[in-house]
């Protein structure tokens, strides 16, 4: 029994040698997420970077190194909302984000994805990244269902291009964060919200790195799970009382954030469990235990433990689980390869620990709202323009010609719909998520 226990973790209690760890945030979603960290603190030798081509929003980060990017493209006015501008401004000051990157064993690289500077830019900012032979981590935001269906049209290029450009791409969904948050949590509540699950995930990564505990990794352990890891699930929670671990870690890998997914069929998993000096092992094994059987027999489960003095009685487990694009055999496959399989009712009344979510990854690429059938706007009439043409290529790989294009359809039709909107009366000119808030 301990023979097939030992088999299936990976302990590390070697000293752990320094490694050199920097976040970068890209665009102002990045840079909210950057003041977030900088401001509750990230455990030993993390570096922040703030890259951006908002001057005033720059100014007023809290990242020790800014990089504006693009000054002479976008004069510091920002992207507009362009990401084909947020990739040419990025490009343009490559070689001072190179020299600012230089020198680091792992870069995080957070940004929200929709907009302009943190959708064109990330990817380049990443690609330059692993160009140094750094292992490269993205953890990004996807829109709220409110901000409209072309702004998560344009999150999902942007996610896709940085696909191609990291070791391990973990995309947070907004809307999922409204399933953890009160009903009446303000606008601004739910963006720090979102800030705060960046934050959680990175400190989640880099504090089995930096931080010592019961149970240490070193660097070369998180690599082993990060290194071309692919699309990850993170999932994260806290729980107190009797049988703490067990629940925390059923919790993690049923968490909303997982958006309906399950870590089945991951090939590695690595596990944060953090607690205050009471942790006891047995705890660390029995929550271990519960991701393995979920995650199933031939995944590698490496896990560390992190000692917080201040955390009283609770326990906190967060679950990254990668590897879910390697040597996929392809089966009712999409343009990627992807096997495809649907979505299935959990029954309200099923027990958290039999819960099993959906195995197809892909899912994470279609808006949620369109997974519940539930569009955001009604669907367009046959003189109304849409997103997609007859002509269009097979081929669905993004890329920046594409997104300029989107550009100015976009800004096309927001001319249309301006004009639109002075015939229309005053309820129409009040976004929705306001007057969904009003009601």
């Amino acid at each position: 029994m301990d023979q097939d226990f030992s088999s299936k973790f990976s302990f590390d209690d070697a000293a752990n040698e320094e490694a050199k760890i920097c976040v970068v945030g890209v665009g102002g979603g990045g840079g909210n997420a950057i003041n977030n960290m900088v401001q509750k603190g990230i455990h030993g030798s993390v570096e922040f970077i703030a890259v951006n081509t908002d001057s005033q929003a720059l100014s007023e980060n809290r990242a020790p190194q800014k990089i504006q990017a693009g000054q002479d493209l976008t004069s510091g006015l920002g992207a507009g909302a362009r990401p084909s501008v947020g990739a040419e401004a990025i490009e343009e000051s490559s070689e001072e984000i190179r020299q600012a990157l230089d020198g680091y064993d792992m870069a995080f690289i957070t940004a929200g994805m929709g907009g302009g500077t943190g959708t064109g830019g990330a990817p380049v900012v990443a690609a330059i990244a692993r160009s140094l032979g750094i292992l490269t981590v993205a953890i990004v935001t996807k829109p709220f269902d409110c901000e409209g269906s072309r702004r998560m049209n344009t999150a999902q290029e942007g996610i896709e291009l940085l696909r191609e450009n990291v070791d391990t791409l973990i995309v947070i969904p907004n809307e999922r964060l409204l399933d953890i948050a009160d009903p009446d949590t303000s606008l601004i509540e739910a963006f720090e919200k979102a800030d705060e699950v960046l934050y959680n995930a990175t400190r989640g990564i880099s504090d089995l790195i930096t931080v010592h505990g019961l149970i240490n990794l070193d660097f070369a352990d998180v690599q082993t799970t990060m290194k071309d890891g692919g699309t990850a699930l993170m999932g994260s929670a806290t729980a107190t009382g009797e049988n703490r671990s067990e629940k925390a870690a059923v919790q993690a890998i049923s968490s909303p954030l997982l958006d309906g997914l399950s870590i089945a069929g991951a090939t590695n998993v690595l596990v944060n469990i953090t607690s205050g000096p009471s942790l006891g092992i047995r705890e660390a094994t029995q929550a271990t235990s519960v991701i393995q059987k979920e995650a199933g027999e031939d995944v590698e489960v490496i896990f560390g433990t992190v000692i917080e003095e201040d955390i009283e009685d609770k326990l906190r487990v967060t679950v990254i689980a990668t590897g879910f694009d390697r040597d996929e055999e392809p089966e009712d496959e999409g343009d990627d390869g992807r096997r495809t399989v649907p979505l299935e009712d959990q029954n309200e009344d099923d027990d958290p620990a039999d819960y099993k979510g959906e195995t197809n990854l892909r899912q994470l690429d279609t808006p949620a709202y369109e997974r519940r059938n539930a569009p955001l706007r009604s669907e367009p009439s046959e003189d109304e323009p849409t997103d997609e043409t007859d002509g269009e290529s097979e081929d669905d790989t993004p890329n920046i010609r594409r997104l300029e294009a989107d550009d100015l359809n976009e800004r096309t039709d927001r001319d249309e719909r301006s004009r639109s909107d002075e015939e229309t009366d005053d309820d129409t000119d009040t976004p929705a998520f306001l007057r969904k808030m009003m009601d």
